[in-house]
């Protein structure tokens, strides 16, 4: 990876999301009661809590692993943009249907928005950057790329022979 910007991006966005699926699947009562939320100890209803988390850790794993492994960078970014996307989006429509939510769950809902666009930004730079090398390799295999400056012609020769 030649960004160390979109490493960054990519190491702070999938930490952050491996520290939420852990707490989720791992603590669920105390991360939830740091945000208002009373968690029972209903087997379904942890289980419905719980789940979640093992999701958010598979993402974050394969987010950190684009941050480490130029192949696997696109798809990272790809992935964090839907994830922290969709949930910073989610937030919104359930604020529009249920009304605001405990302040923890605003900032959260604002980090999300944040993290999805910033990352948004990045996987458009990294696909411009990827197409743009492609074109170079591509003409300078077939040799079309030019270096040298042409000589300008001279147009009043050219009057006498017909069309220019």
């Amino acid at each position: 990876m030649k960004n160390p910007l979109t490493r960054i991006l990519l190491l702070v966005s999938g930490g952050l999301l491996l520290a939420v699926g852990c707490a989720t699947l791992l603590q669920p009562h105390a991360f939830f009661a740091a945000n208002g939320i009373a968690l029972g100890n209903d087997p379904s209803e942890l289980s419905e809590v719980r789940a979640p988390g093992g999701l958010l850790i598979g993402c974050a794993l394969a987010i950190l692993l684009g941050a480490v492994r130029a192949s696997s960078t696109q798809t990272a970014l790809i992935l964090a943009t839907m994830v922290y996307g969709l949930f910073g989006g989610s937030r919104l429509i359930s604020i529009a249907l249920d009304g605001l939510p405990s302040n923890p769950l605003i900032w959260a809902m604002a980090t999300e928005l944040i993290i999805g666009a910033m990352c948004l930004l990045a996987l458009s730079c990294f696909v411009r950057r990827q197409a743009i090398s492609r074109q170079l390799d591509a003409s300078s295999r077939s040799g079309t790329a030019r270096t040298e400056i042409q000589a300008p012609v001279d147009l009043s020769e050219r009057r006498n022979h017909g069309p220019v």
